[in-house]
């Protein structure tokens, strides 16, 4: 049986550790810290003594700002938002080299037989209806597309 080191008070990093908080499924002791940013997060004990984990998240996200506050061509670009939406959030009506209906949006379903119709718009499907006939199909996606992306 493994000893556990109590590590109640230190400090690693930008964490305190407050309390024990249980155990991992690989059998590590987990602690509940509290970070300099006043989070508090569990964390590995064997990632805290190795320093793997130094705070709870924090200072990722202030290097991860400082690197793009520093990249001189993410500031020439930064409040443009039609740069974004067109890297992040391809047009859904570009057919794609997989695409085997030759239409965007329509597919077959070969377990059901069916030709679905689907349109992914802000995070969540608008359409996503599935169609005995191609061509009711590509009529309920285009249908979709003047409703949404027009």
């Amino acid at each position: 049986m493994t000893h556990i080191i109590d590590m109640t008070g230190r400090q690693f990093g930008r964490l305190t550790v407050i309390e024990r908080a249980g155990r991992r499924p690989n059998g590590n002791a987990t602690w509940r810290c509290q970070c300099t940013c006043g989070n508090t997060c569990v964390v590995d004990g064997h990632r805290l003594r190795v320093g793997e984990t130094t705070s709870c998240g924090c200072l990722q996200r202030e290097q991860s700002r400082r690197n793009l506050l520093a990249n001189p061509a993410t500031r020439k670009r930064m409040g443009d938002y039609h740069l974004l939406a067109k890297k992040w959030h391809p047009t859904t009506t570009e057919l794609r080299s997989s695409n085997q209906s030759g239409i965007t949006g329509v597919s077959f379903d070969k377990r059901r037989q069916k030709w679905i119709a689907h349109l992914y718009y802000k995070g969540r499907y608008v359409l996503n209806e599935s169609f005995e006939d191609k061509a009711d199909a590509i009529a309920a996606r285009q249908a979709a597309e003047r409703k949404y992306l027009a």
